[in-house]
Order: structure tokens, then C-alpha cells, then sequence
């Protein structure tokens, strides 16, 4: 039976504390606010069909919303990520109960290995893996094993100028990469690569279909994507943008 759940954690009251390493920390977070965009944003996966799955609230730990850095799926498998920020090892509480109650079979990421889900794109056969920030090629190479048998391709591949390279790039249903530019090191690494003007544009949640969840900083790009014939849909996340957060962050979509 097809599934269409999201795995989410909501924001800690110490989301302000958050780690930075591309931005300054110039803009004061409003951890309200945030909650609100957070809720909003649960919202319409539910009404675009998605069941919410809440992974355990971790108060202690600003970054625990972002749990898409926690977790990659692919067919049966989760993989349980080790960050490459040692700070956010403890986000990973209640993440294997989550996965497993939905049948996934967990493998983990073993040190010296590291691997933050936010830098693995995968589309159709191909998984494209950021290394250079978070993740390290011994993460790659164990993210590989754990897709062993699954008939996909895993690709290494730069990033330099952002935190994770879904901080760059994301997929487009019909498998076309997007990007802003500015932030991706080498956008020859995929045959099909659309330049979008903004760069919250570059990040799109695939909610089924023709459906794209993104940012409302992007106007310019959404007007792109839905001339293209895509159905787009925009959430403010503005709290979550001043910490190097963006949509895909938000959610890890479990699909079997």
C-alpha cells in the first residue's frame, strides 16, 4: 500500500540558539512566530494528504526541528545519520522508534563517518551526497552499503558554499535539478540544471504529482516553477531561513 507520511519535530523554545555557519547571526529569531510558520507549515502537508508523524520534542536542542539532517529513507531503509556537527548527535532521540513503527529496517552511520541528511538529494536511480561541510566521504561510503541492492547510484559531490548541498540544490518531480547560482560549486554535475533568481527558490518539497511545497521569499522562482506547469504552494519560514534552514529541513517524507 502507498504511504504518505511526514516525519516533523517541533521547534525548542531554544531555537535561537541555533547553529550558523554561512550566515551571520544578525537577525533575532522570534521563537513564537516560528512556532506558528512550523504549525502552518504542517498544515498544508496534511491538507495536500500527507499524515504527520511527530518525532518526540527535543527542547534542549535548538536545531532538533530540522530533522530531515537525522534520517535518509529510501525504499525499506533508514538510515540514521551521524552529524557532522557533534552538538547535534543528541537530535537523533526518538528518530529510530519513529521510522521502525512504520516498517522502515534502521541502519546507522558509524563513526568516524558522518553524514547529515540535508546534504542527500535523491532523485528516480541517482542519490547525490554533499560532502565538504557536514558529511565526510566515510559517511558516503557507508550511505552506499546501506543502499546496497536498491539499484541506485550514489554521487559525491561539492559543497563549499553552503551549509548542505540541499541548501542548493533540489529536484523537480520530472527530475530537473534547480539552484541559485551563487551557492552551488559545479552545476555541470546534473545533465538537467535550472538557474532560479532567488535563493530560498532553490529548495522545493515534492508533495506529489506536479505538487511543490517552497518558500515565500521566492516569488520569482514560484512564478518559474508554476509556468513550468507545476502546482506550487508557499509557506513563510522566515524565523527558520535566518538559521540556514529551508523547506526540505522541515519534514522527512516516508514513502514506500
Amino acid at each position: 500500500m502507498h504511504r504518505r507520511l511526514a516525519l516533523v519535530r517541533r521547534p525548542s523554545p531554544r531555537l535561537a540558539d541555533g547553529i550558523v555557519t554561512h550566515l551571520e547571526r544578525s537577525a533575532m529569531v522570534d521563537a513564537g512566530l516560528a512556532v506558528r510558520q512550523w504549525q502552518e507549515y504542517v498544515d498544508v502537508l496534511r491538507r495536500r494528504g500527507w499524515a504527520v508523524v511527530e518525532a518526540p520534542p527535543l527542547d534542549e536542542c535548538p536545531d532538533g526541528v530540522f530533522i530531515e539532517d537525522q534520517v535518509v529513507v529510501h525504499g525499506d531503509v533508514a538510515v540514521l545519520c551521524r552529524s557532522g556537527a557533534p552538538e547535534r548527535r543528541g537530535e537523533q532521540v526518538g528518530v529510530r522508534q519513529a521510522v521502525e513503527a512504520h516498517g522502515y529496517r534502521a541502519v546507522e552511520i558509524e563513526g568516524p563517518g558522518t553524514l547529515d541528511g540535508g546534504d542527500v538529494l535523491k532523485h528516480g536511480h541517482r542519490v547525490w551526497v554533499g560532502v565538504g561541510g557536514r558529511t565526510n566521504l566515510a559517511g558516503v561510503e557507508q550511505l552506499t552499503r546501506a543502499l546496497d541492492g536498491h539499484r541506485v547510484d550514489v554521487v559525491p559531490v561539492p559543497v563549499s558554499k553552503v551549509l548542505h548541498l540541499k541548501s542548493a540544490v533540489t529536484a523537480l518531480p520530472d527530475g530537473t535539478v534547480i539552484g541559485h547560482l551563487p551557492l552551488v560549486d559545479d552545476p555541470t554535475v546534473w545533465p538537467q540544471f535550472l538557474p532560479v533568481p532567488e535563493e530560498a527558490g532553490a529548495h522545493v518539497v515534492l508533495l506529489g504529482g506536479q505538487s511543490v511545497l517552497m518558500s515565500a521569499a521566492a516569488p520569482r522562482t514560484a512564478q518559474l516553477l508554476a509556468a513550468r506547469g507545476l502546482d506550487v504552494t508557499m509557506v513563510d519560514i522566515s524565523e527558520f531561513e535566518k538559521l540556514e534552514g529551508c523547506v526540505t529541513c522541515l519534514s522527512v517524507r516516508l514513502r514506500s
